[in-house]
């Protein structure tokens, strides 16, 4: 692994996720350490943007926000995200299993001007957009 990532974790998605991310060598903030619980998404992405971190999210009102990851002038320009979409579970050993790709994308993101990743984790399948 050549970058440690920071990822920010919604409030929905369970604190085993963020165990999987610390135990591959990443830094871990938690929605409830840095702004209230039941804020707004628009604010979760805020804050997700000004710690530079990789937004982790289940709700699928996130998705909607950068559903036009990439194209455009959209107000989260610099938004990275992981979607979970994958039962409670499920969420960490998904997690831990899409590690090397979410490393993978980060890396080559970065000869962009605006680094950022979008990747879908589901029960059977994963899904970058580039």
């Amino acid at each position: 692994m050549a970058n440690k990532l920071k990822f920010f974790l919604d409030e929905g998605v369970p604190d085993s996720v963020g165990k999987a991310c610390a135990d591959a060598g990443h830094e871990v903030i938690y929605l409830r350490d840095c702004i209230a619980t039941g804020s707004p998404d628009d604010l979760v992405c805020v804050a997700a943007e000004k710690n530079e971190a990789i937004l982790v999210a289940c709700d699928g009102d996130m998705k909607q926000l950068v559903k036009k990851f990439g194209v455009g002038g959209g107000r989260f320009k610099k938004l990275s995200l992981v979607k979970l979409s994958v039962n409670s579970p499920l969420a960490a050993p998904r997690m831990a299993q899409a590690m090397s790709l979410i490393e993978h994308e980060w890396e080559i993101s970065e000869t962009k001007t605006a680094r950022r990743i979008f990747i879908e984790i589901k029960e059977h399948a994963m899904r970058t957009c580039r």
